[in-house]
């Protein structure tokens, strides 16, 4: 029975992606922001359950695949459609823009159920990270006072760019670093400690306004790691 435990958190992924898009449906991009994240909350405890467990399976990868294909994939989707239409973007080519979300999003979860090295580190932008960025922008224009944000969230253009621009670091071969701790130690966690350190500090000073900038400093963080051990590499090499 405690076997089960990671699948059932995996399944409540899942419904937190389903109820996320009726709420897009209905019309409420915060609310379906909110379901996203609890979905991140599920798909972070089960592999963490899993790996306590010691229950992994076959069954739970696909399955939890399939469910951040729902949560992260397609949710985010629906959000970036609904942004752009209620920015004056026709209903066609507000999907033609929103639909390579989920695309990218299934060929990135494809490629990761197939490369067994993408474990402490991810080859290209994660699922869950691509999904938190758009709903950054949505949360942060819906309820901080940064008028930026609003003028972010109503753009067409700049939401078509942030799909394009998500879409393609999904697919790129650019090394990413994972939140998953195996010690508190500096030494093998630097990225990971320096992001969460980063994060506070931005969480206080800016609040909610603080979201979108957490992800530019993940990935600012990743560039830097990335480019840094590729110099490494390439010395040891030469």
């Amino acid at each position: 029975m405690i076997k089960h435990i990671p699948n059932t958190l995996t399944l409540l992924n899942l419904i937190c992606g389903f109820a996320a898009i009726v709420c897009v449906i209905k019309g409420y991009n915060d609310y379906a922001s909110y379901c996203i994240i609890v979905g991140m909350v599920f798909d972070f405890s089960d592999g963490f359950a899993a790996r306590v467990l010691k229950a992994y399976s076959a069954l739970g990868k696909e399955l939890d695949s399939l469910a951040d294909m729902v949560t992260f994939g397609v949710a985010p989707g629906s959000i970036v459609f609904n942004l752009l239409t209620a920015g004056g973007m026709t209903e066609l080519k507000a999907f033609a823009v929103a639909v390579i979300i989920p695309a990218a999003s299934a060929l990135r979860l494809a490629r990761f159920n197939n490369d067994p090295e993408q474990s402490s580190s991810f080859r290209g932008l994660a699922t869950p990270a691509s999904a938190f960025t758009i709903v950054s922008v949505s949360l942060a224009a819906a309820w901080s006072d940064c008028r930026i944000y609003d003028m972010m969230a109503g753009s067409p253009l700049f939401i078509s760019l942030l799909a394009l621009f998500l879409s393609v670091m999904m697919l790129l071969n650019v090394r990413m670093f994972s939140l998953k701790f195996t010690s508190l130690k500096w030494k093998g966690n630097e990225e990971r400690l320096i992001f969460v350190a980063v994060s506070i500090l931005l969480l206080v000073i800016f609040r909610i306004a603080a979201l979108p900038m957490i992800m530019a400093a993940y990935l600012l963080i990743s560039f830097i790691f990335s480019v840094t051990a590729g110099r490494r590499t390439s010395s040891g090499v030469m």
